[in-house]
């Protein structure tokens, strides 16, 4: 399964304050906009997502048809084919994507541990 561009979305108490402090790690911005309390930053390969008051905890998140750097990919696994396959798998999905759709649609699920994951198809 190919689960597309790997980030962090991280849940901050400031957004400023996080924003700060990351790119004194040397993440710059990418996109989002600090003023609806999302942004996401960037270092080399590594991407995080804060965001202020959108989730009660951190959450892995993968983005079929995008590379690292939200570029579409030529090909790729759509969210419902991942979702197929998860499932005949036996992994127990805590959202299912709508399988009647094309399109941008996502899927939830927990790791055993409790990390929420996140499949987020944009396109």
């Amino acid at each position: 399964m190919k689960l597309g561009a790997f980030s962090i979305s991280l849940t901050v108490k400031d957004i400023h304050k996080s924003k700060e402090f990351y790119e004194k790690l040397g993440f710059t911005y990418k996109g989002g906009n600090i003023d609806e309390n999302w942004i996401v930053l960037k270092n080399d390969n590594a991407v995080i997502g804060l965001f202020q008051g959108m989730f009660e905890k951190n959450i892995i998140t993968f983005n079929p048809g995008w590379d690292g750097n939200a570029q579409n990919l030529e090909e790729f696994d759509d969210v419902r084919q991942i979702q197929t396959n998860l499932k005949s798998s036996g992994v127990t999905l805590t959202r299912e994507a709508d399988k009647s759709t094309s399109g941008p649609e996502y899927i939830t699920l927990t790791d055993p541990d409790g990390n929420d994951i996140l499949i987020d198809q944009h396109r």
